[in-house]
């Protein structure tokens, strides 16, 4: 019944998206939505800052007037998704409100804070490195006292019989870790000691109705077979499949793919705008996708594509 609705609610919306007038003027510090040459600005930034990233044309006979023809939607293809959402231990301490319940579930990513940064990128638009080293790479010289002792005679060691009795605790220890990694597979997408991965394409479209950014996405088994729409729903947040993420037509390729609905993506972006100027920042329109990206991963945690850069607020 979820599905139907769903897909009524997407066809009205595409006829109202077909009446709606092109936005000219920004209003992205005023109510975080772009125009199409906005649109295009913070698509050239992350196709630059993230290789991963392309435009495309996509079908000429869907291309859309208001964007270039070379340069209808973004698309990254072969995004690995090593796990199932339901394998995903929740942790209250990673969970992070990023928009308030408003009496329609509010957005929260659930994975807020399981990640580790390794680079950073100031709301102003200014980079700067955060990196992020080993524990191996904090030892100094804590080894150094060991040069001075005496080397082991390595004929005596041979001779003594331990390289063989090594060899084989080596070989137990090994043994014994397949056993493990197959047993897992029953649960944990391990086959025969094979890690079964999962691919996604993910296009970004510019939405003339609500006039943000829509995420798309399309899955693979590890035979590059496509996923049936229930495998598709399993790397997707349970709070949000069949709800915020549905099965509709893309509107620049003659399929049917997962989308995740723009409908809350302009308040969210307000609120980050918001906050940032509270902050004393500015927030440029060209970080615009790259921020996106930030807050959709809470929609789809376990596919890993590339964002590059960490943003803090």
């Amino acid at each position: 019944m979820q599905s139907v609705l769903n897909n009524i609610k997407g066809h009205a919306i595409g006829v109202a998206g077909l009446l709606t007038p092109i936005l000219k003027e920004s209003k992205f510090k005023e109510t975080g939505v772009l125009t199409p040459e906005e649109f295009e600005a913070a698509g050239d930034h992350i196709v630059h800052h993230c290789p991963t990233w392309k435009w495309s044309a996509g079908d000429p006979s869907k291309s859309k007037p208001y964007l270039p023809k070379e340069k209808q939607f973004l698309v990254t293809k072969n995004v690995p998704c090593h796990k199932r959402c339901k394998q995903m231990e929740y942790q209250d301490e990673n969970e992070a409100i990023i928009e308030a319940d408003d009496g329609d579930g509010g957005w929260v990513d659930t994975h807020h804070n399981a990640g580790v940064s390794v680079a950073a990128t100031d709301l102003a638009g200014n980079p700067e490195t955060a990196t992020s080293i080993p524990e191996s790479c904090h030892q100094d010289n804590e080894d150094d006292d060991d040069d001075d002792e005496e080397a082991a005679d390595m004929d005596e060691y041979v001779g003594s019989g331990k390289l063989e009795e090594d060899d084989e605790d080596e070989a137990t220890l090994d043994a014994s870790a397949a056993a493990g990694t197959t047993s897992e597979g029953a649960t944990g997408g391990v086959e025969n000691g094979i890690l079964q991965t999962r691919t996604y394409d993910l296009n970004i479209t510019y939405d003339r109705y609500y006039q943000t950014p829509r995420l798309w996405l399309y899955g693979y088994d590890e035979n590059r077979k496509p996923l049936t729409v229930e495998q598709m729903y399993e790397d997707i947040s349970q709070d949000h499949a069949k709800k915020t993420v549905t099965m509709e037509t893309h509107p620049n390729l003659p399929q049917t793919m997962c989308s995740v609905h723009p409908c809350r993506h302009a308040d969210v972006m307000k609120k980050i705008i918001h906050t940032v100027a509270d902050g004393g920042g500015e927030l440029g329109v060209h970080l615009y996708l790259l921020i996106f990206l930030k807050f959709v991963q809470a929609v789809i945690p376990t596919i890993e594509y590339d964002y590059t850069r960490h943003f803090t607020m």
